[in-house]
């Protein structure tokens, strides 16, 4: 079923892994949202979400682990990018775990790759609708800086979205929607911490975007007030969260198959117990 509602999806890099077990719950009863925001991995798993493949980011998040290209050092110093551009947005979802292209584009919500302009700050909202073209917002939207190239569309510099708008609940509100579902990949009372010695890496690399260096300077006094944003509405049941009940011993870049698999599992787990008073936030 359909709502009017949004779901906005937190990054965290592997740790997303517990957003796929949630959305793939989601799948799995049918629950489908007029308007989709994802950030990062939120984004990648989004797409998944849009296509109606159950189980696709699993497979993806711990069948390619091993492998050089797909995410590592290698990749960083031969490409410049640490997750490899070749094999997470052309080989996997083109030839050896393919989207759904025709069910995706077939989605009949709205969705959204969360990215951040950096010239200007500001957060972008890019339209994800026909995968093979749109898959480009995406790597934008996961683009980390430091260890990413910057990534161009129409003439624009991309880079992740959670440097400017991790949990973009108040553009869902925005955008209209009066009842918002968001998965974090934080667990509950989680509080940013200042950057530290890789700011003076992040000024040096982006001299000429001196935004990215504001944004990554400020970004926790930002994330922290987003999250106690999402705390007020919450407790007044405008908006649904779902969210980790512990700290996860998933890395940001994970190795470890079993952990993989059991954040996703927790993340599925945690959708099931609350289906019920999700669907009578709802309704």
């Amino acid at each position: 079923m359909m709502y009017q509602a949004g779901l906005v999806l937190e990054g965290g890099g592997m740790k997303g892994i517990y957003t796929a077990g949630v959305l793939d719950y989601f799948m799995e009863k049918e629950i489908a949202f007029s308007d989709n925001y994802g950030v990062s991995a939120g984004a990648c798993h989004l797409c998944n979400y849009m296509s109606g493949q159950r189980g696709r980011s699993l497979r993806i998040g711990v069948n390619y682990l091993d492998m050089k290209q797909y995410c590592g050092k290698w990749s960083l110093f031969t490409t410049g990018d640490l997750f490899g551009v070749d094999m997470n947005y052309n080989l996997i979802p083109n030839y050896l775990d393919p989207y759904d292209f025709d069910a995706a584009a077939k989605f009949e919500g709205r969705a959204f790759a969360v990215a951040t302009d950096i010239e200007t700050g500001k957060p972008a909202y890019l339209p994800m609708k026909d995968l093979r073209e749109d898959i480009i917002a995406v790597r934008a939207s996961s683009s980390l800086p430091l260890v990413s190239r910057n990534v161009k569309i129409d003439g624009r510099l991309y880079l992740d979205g959670g440097i400017s708008d991790s949990i973009p609940i108040r553009k869902s509100i925005q955008d209209g929607n009066r009842k918002n579902v968001v998965i974090m990949t934080k667990e509950e009372g989680f509080v940013r911490q200042p950057a530290g010695a890789e700011l003076a890496l992040v000024r040096a690399r982006y001299l000429r975007y001196p935004q990215v260096y504001e944004l990554m300077r400020e970004r926790h006094l930002s994330y922290n007030a987003t999250v106690q944003y999402i705390e007020e509405k919450k407790e007044k049941g405008e908006l649904f969260v779902i969210r980790p009940k512990r700290k996860s011993e998933v890395g940001r870049i994970e190795k470890d198959r079993e952990k993989m698999m059991a954040l996703y599992e927790e993340g599925y787990r945690d959708a099931q117990e609350c289906y019920l008073d999700l669907l009578e936030y709802l309704e």
